[in-house]
């Protein structure tokens, strides 16, 4: 760990942390759900460059400077039948041996390199610096626009969760035995993803410690989902849809932020009085990267909970 790292870990206190990701303007505005609201319109689509020229090896954006140490790679995913671009976010300072990973899923028409949205990266170097969360890292994986699940033969980005991505994870040191993350966070189609992830990961008798899903694509209508092409049919889409399926996602605590101006909200309350969560955070903000700034930072502590 070198001196510069080890100085600017000193200048990091809670509040100053908190302060400048927008946490306590975040508590300020209330932590319960809020209730009432009206979908925002636009597309379903996370656009967010992680950082742009430092996409491969080397640090991403800084957070009090800060960096996370962002590895990018070109890997064959057997189960989607194709290469794919696999990132890795990673604090720096700690040590990676064994290293709790979560899975990182992206959103419809967004790629690993613009999965970690409000900062999700540098939040997490700045919080494991400062102590406020035990350390762990991120692998983010291209899963194309199809809610990863397969909905076409020989793509199926959700085998690519379960079995690819433990091993890739295990052949760089990462994650718990045999490379397994400890957790799925998603964005938008991603935390559609999550969910879906956390119900296979439990039919497979090895349920995920925790799930975190940011504005997850809860759409509450077929006429509505159809339009994205992902599904066959509505019967399809029902015996997959997590608003249908609490019941079947398995016991790990799940953490739900949705702005209220989302045009998801309408899905997020129902999954939130339904469905429980530990933690279920309707705030003011829209499908946007200002939005997701404001509660990165509880993403990233809800997570730190859940490290083991």
């Amino acid at each position: 760990m070198g001196e510069n790292y080890r100085a600017a870990a000193r200048k990091i206190s809670r509040r100053s942390l908190f302060a400048s990701t927008g946490l306590l303007g975040l508590a300020a505005a209330g932590a319960a759900v809020s209730a009432g609201g009206n979908a925002a319109t636009g597309g379903d689509g996370v656009r967010r460059v992680l950082h742009a020229g430092h996409i491969s090896d080397g640090p991403g954006q800084t957070l009090l400077g800060i960096a996370p140490i962002i590895r990018s790679e070109r890997l064959h995913s057997a189960a989607r039948g194709r290469a794919v671009n696999v990132v890795t976010i990673l604090p720096p300072g700690v040590r990676t041996e064994g290293l709790p990973m979560s899975l990182l899923l992206h959103g419809l028409h967004g790629n690993a390199h613009e999965a970690a949205v409000g900062d999700l990266g540098g939040v997490l170097a700045a919080m494991v610096a400062a102590r406020l969360v035990p350390a762990f890292g991120f692998m983010a994986i291209d899963g194309g626009d199809n809610y990863w699940h397969e909905h076409h033969s020989g793509d199926d980005p959700m085998r690519m969760l379960l079995d690819d991505a433990p091993r890739w994870l295990a052949e760089r040191g990462l994650g718990g035995p045999g490379g397994e993350p400890f957790a799925c966070t998603g964005t938008s189609m991603g935390g559609f993803g999550a969910l879906l992830y956390s119900r296979r990961r439990t039919e497979r008798g090895r349920p995920a410690k925790a799930i975190a899903t940011i504005s997850p694509g809860l759409i509450t209508s077929w006429s509505e989902m159809r339009k994205r092409n992902a599904f066959d049919n509505a019967d399809e889409w029902a015996a997959l849809d997590p608003l249908r399926n609490i019941d079947k996602l398995g016991p790990a605590p799940i953490g739900l932020w949705v702005g209220d101006r989302d045009k998801f909200v309408e899905g997020g309350r129902q999954f939130i009085a339904n469905a429980r969560p530990e933690v279920g955070l309707v705030s003011p903000g829209g499908h946007t990267e200002e939005y997701w700034r404001t509660i990165t930072p509880d993403v990233v502590r809800f997570l730190g909970r859940h490290v083991g």
